[in-house]
């Protein structure tokens, strides 16, 4: 064995017995300096983190759960109908908010397997087996037994864009966002204005309130021929969807759609018909995604603040975590921004 290795073993069995010989003082003064108790003073503490440093000291954390309660670990349970993943448009940006934050307050993300659970556990078992603080939810079936189980356990649980009895949430202003965006349509001219939308959902549910209470506000009741529904992130459906509206003798001036990827597929086939956008259709996407704003013409769309609801999102769960009897189980609207790319055009 090297003297290297050696070292680095010595180092790795570092204990707060060996920082307190080598520093002159108690057990309990050093467990005080690295935890950052006050009543230890702030040159004593510094000296004692730079000898454990030194040392090579790093907490076991075991330890540290069984004597706090406290693992410092929360897990996030995400899964779509398209089993994009960490590649999500929207919530790939949404994880990477929760990532910053939760390591800038020392915490570590653990992911809740679907797939692959261990020994086919639901996720509150899978929960219970990581012994996570808290848990963040985000794009799975709320209806689903498991994720129900898991809001209504004691566990601290966070949900994104979906409200759950006794579950804090985080979400954006959907309703806000799709009026502002539909009144940016109604201000170009445009009355003949079709929407497709997405899935069920409570997001879809609260943007079709902000698309119709935008069209009522200018006396406009669009026939039901305009409206139709397909699944969030399915350019292909949107695809097919857009020729059948085009299709019709009257047809739509104006196609908005769930997302920025289905606009894309409705520009495919706007595009495939030989028509031109927005000189002959215009359309609209929605999140502001970053391809929405390389494509030409660049969408428009609704911008959503996605890294803002990944870190308020930590912020609750940790909030739950640390302060259990005076944090609040709400809901917290994040507000975005309307972009207003080429692809509107006006009617004279």
């Amino acid at each position: 064995m090297s003297i290297e290795t050696d070292t680095r073993e010595v180092k790795a069995m570092t204990s707060l017995k060996d920082i307190a010989q080598v520093c002159g003082v108690s057990v309990a003064t050093v467990s005080k300096a690295l935890n950052n108790h006050s009543d230890v003073s702030e040159a004593r503490r510094e000296q004692i983190k730079s000898k454990a440093r030194e040392l090579g000291y790093f907490p076991n954390q075991a330890a540290r759960a069984l004597k706090t309660r406290s693992t410092m670990d929360i897990g996030v349970l995400f899964a779509d109908a398209h089993n994009s993943g960490l590649t999500h448009p929207y919530f790939s940006q949404v994880l990477e908010g929760l990532k910053i934050r939760t390591e800038e307050r020392g915490y570590d993300l653990t992911f809740i397997g679907i797939k692959s659970k261990r020994n086919k556990m639901t996720f509150l078992e899978h929960c219970v087996y990581r012994n996570v603080d808290g848990v963040v939810v985000a794009c799975v079936d709320f209806n689903q037994p498991e994720v129900l189980e898991l809001a209504r356990s004691r566990l601290p649980v966070v949900t994104i864009d979906h409200v759950m009895d006794d579950c804090a949430t985080i979400s954006s202003n959907n309703v806000e966002g799709m009026t502002r965006l539909t009144q940016h349509v109604l201000s170009k001219g445009h009355r003949k204005v079709a929407y497709i939308h997405g899935r069920p959902s409570s997001t879809t549910s609260e943007r079709m309130v902000g698309f119709f209470r935008a069209m009522e506000e200018k006396g406009i009741d669009p026939p039901e021929v305009y409206i139709r529904e397909i699944p969030y992130l399915d350019d292909e459906a949107a695809y097919d969807t857009t020729l059948e509206l085009l299709a019709l003798e009257d047809r739509p001036t104006c196609i908005m759609y769930p997302d920025d990827y289905c606009c894309i597929g409705g520009i495919n086939a706007i595009r495939d018909m030989g028509l031109s956008v927005p000189e002959d259709v215009s359309v609209t996407g929605y999140d502001g995604v970053p391809i929405a704003r390389v494509v030409s013409p660049k969408i428009t769309t609704y911008q959503q603040n996605m890294l803002e609801i990944g870190q308020t999102a930590a912020d609750k769960v940790i909030e739950l975590i640390e302060r259990p009897r005076t944090a609040i189980k709400n809901n917290t609207v994040i507000g975005g921004t309307l972009f207003e790319g080429g692809s509107v055009g006006t009617i004279k």
